[in-house]
């Protein structure tokens, strides 16, 4: 039997009497990550035999308007890179990219 490979990524949430996040922790030990705090996480996984994309998003209590537009901007992007590496596409890749751009601008995150 040949010996697995396995890594772990785990994601705590701790909650206030409401349920609501009140502070998200991570820690990905093989990738240099023993504990970080973090505001928001998004995670998708696809399910092939459904054909579906699942998600977990959370964000803390305290994040305010301004860290989410930022987080969603840099996360369009990382979307993007990842895209691109993954299809090839160039054409759809700038596509994309040029939203990103525009979801900056109208944002005010960036300048024009």
């Amino acid at each position: 039997m040949a010996n697995k490979n396995t890594s772990e990524i785990k994601i705590n949430v701790e909650l206030d009497e409401n349920r609501v996040p009140e502070k998200l922790s991570w820690a990905a030990v093989e990738g240099g990550v023993e504990l970080e705090s973090a505001k928001a996480f998004m995670l998708s996984v696809w399910n092939s035999d459904e054909r579906a994309t699942k998600c977990i998003e959370l964000w803390t209590k305290d994040m305010s308007v301004d860290e989410m537009k930022i987080f969603f901007h840099q996360t369009l992007l990382s979307m993007t890179e990842t895209f691109q590496r993954a299809t090839g596409d160039e054409k759809m890749s700038a596509t994309m990219q040029d939203f990103c751009d525009y979801f900056a601008e109208k944002l005010e995150l960036k300048a024009k």
